[in-house]
């Protein structure tokens, strides 16, 4: 079975991952498409990508939000709503799997689409949109899985956008004696089996990415796209705290004395407003050779 994320912790993430994602390729890919863009958002959970890459097109567009939790695919329309409207944009329904958010710069027609993505690329509409785009989606696929995907969007000359992939570099502040016990944990977790027909890249997902599209004669553009969490958003920092600490747990049962511990110190610290974080992260954007 496939990784599956809870809508509460994606709603925190929004704005930390919203901050991290770099603009510049944002712009690169809205000048690469079309007049009126189709995207395909691969495991697009609530829609905060379309929420923050919309705004960079800045033009009507067409989303498809692909996501194997049909709950999660209808709290995006949700949330997508609520959040036109609060901004004084028009929304309609148009049909039962179909909004329109009303911009004032053209229409952001959204759908979605229940698919489990251990099956892709195969179960894919690739012939009818104009990119591919993910969040957070690569460090949990195999190589193998990376490598049919790029095949083919080459096979249809689509741009392909992943961002926040990890990079294997998080830090918390303070240090702590138990910091390396928790990173080597997290580390392992990361490269397990998570439902993609083979180990995670985990960490090795910008080279994996880099590889496969440039095989395919793709122009590979990376950035950097780092996670700060500061001391004064104590609930993501100690999120991101227990998170790692869960993770090192399942391969570190020895010692899982020293995680708890760890895990207590940093609570303190989240509480008293002394926790911070840094998790390193990267975004990619894969452009077709010209014609």
């Amino acid at each position: 079975m496939a990784e599956s994320f809870d809508g509460d912790w994606l709603d925190l993430r929004e704005p930390f991952d919203a901050a991290a994602r770099d603009p510049g390729l944002a712009v690169r890919l809205a000048q690469a498409l079309p007049a009126r863009p189709r995207l395909l958002d691969l495991g697009a959970g609530t829609g905060s990508l379309l929420r923050w890459m919309g705004h960079f097109i800045g033009r009507a567009q067409a989303w498809t939000l692909v996501d194997a939790d049909a709950g999660l695919i209808e709290r995006a329309f949700e949330t997508i709503a609520d959040r036109a409207e609060a901004a004084g944009w028009g929304v309609t329904f148009p049909g039962k799997r179909t909004l329109l958010v009303h911009s004032p710069r053209g229409a952001w027609r959204v759908e979605g689409l229940v698919a489990d993505l251990r099956e892709a690329p195969d179960n894919l509409p690739l012939h009818a949109v104009d990119a591919v785009v993910n969040t957070a989606l690569c460090d949990l696929v195999s190589e193998g899985w990376v490598e049919r995907m790029a095949a083919a969007c080459a096979a249809r000359r689509l741009p392909f956008y992943a961002a926040l992939n990890v990079t294997g570099r998080e830090r918390f502040a303070p240090p702590h004696p138990g910091d390396a016990l928790v990173a080597r944990g997290f580390a392992r977790d990361q490269a397990r089996d998570k439902g993609f027909s083979g180990i995670a890249l985990g960490a090795k997902a910008p080279a994996a990415i880099a590889a496969a599209f440039g095989a395919q004669g793709y122009e590979v553009l990376r950035a950097p796209s780092d996670w700060v969490v500061p001391r004064t958003a104590p609930r993501m920092a100690l999120e991101l705290a227990e998170g790692h600490a869960r993770a090192a747990r399942a391969h570190e049962r020895r010692l899982e004395g020293r995680i708890a511990r760890w895990v207590l110190d940093r609570t303190t610290q989240a509480r008293d407003l002394r926790l911070s974080a840094r998790v390193g992260h990267a975004d990619l954007l894969c452009l077709p050779p010209p014609r």
